[in-house]
């Protein structure tokens, strides 16, 4: 048995033959799809997130920004659609756990210099999230010289 889900419907197939399927009631078909909630398939799927309804759907809700499209310009020229998007996906599951506007700053500065892979930009999210934090107190491991960041306190 093989069963197929997508965004609106799942159907269950044994050999060729269509033995089951399930489709989402129409006002369930209403609210967006959110790409967080399904990048990791999109990665194994070529050509699936550039046309994808949820990437449709973050640029008309302004998650998916100019920047975001001028860095995935950028790698995809540099690495090739495939790699690039790849890239782009990785950069999209920062924002599982970083503020939307730190993972764009990262975008903007990885841009900037040239540095055209995902973790160049989560590097520059992490930046750009501490430059929102407070400065940490003196004395803290931050602050101490490198040799000493990692002694006990």
């Amino acid at each position: 048995m093989r069963v197929l889900l997508n965004a609106n419907d799942l159907v269950v197939y044994e050999g060729r033959n269509e033995v089951a399927g399930a489709r989402a009631p129409q006002h369930q078909r209403r609210f967006p799809t959110r790409p967080a909630h399904y990048l990791e398939a999109l990665t194994r799927e070529r050509g699936a997130f550039p046309g994808s309804t949820a990437l449709e759907q973050a640029r008309s809700a302004g998650r998916f920004t100019p920047v975001h499209d001028t860095w995935w310009a950028a790698v995809r020229s540099a690495h090739g659609d495939a790699d690039g998007t790849r890239a782009l996906i990785q950069v999209l599951l920062l924002g599982r756990h970083m503020r939307h506007e730190h993972v764009v700053a990262g975008l903007a500065a990885a841009f900037r210099a040239g540095a055209l892979t995902a973790d160049a930009v989560a590097l520059e999210a992490r930046r750009a999230a501490e430059g929102d934090s407070p400065a940490p107190p003196a004395g803290h491991p931050r602050h101490l010289p490198r040799r000493w960041s990692n002694t006990r306190r």
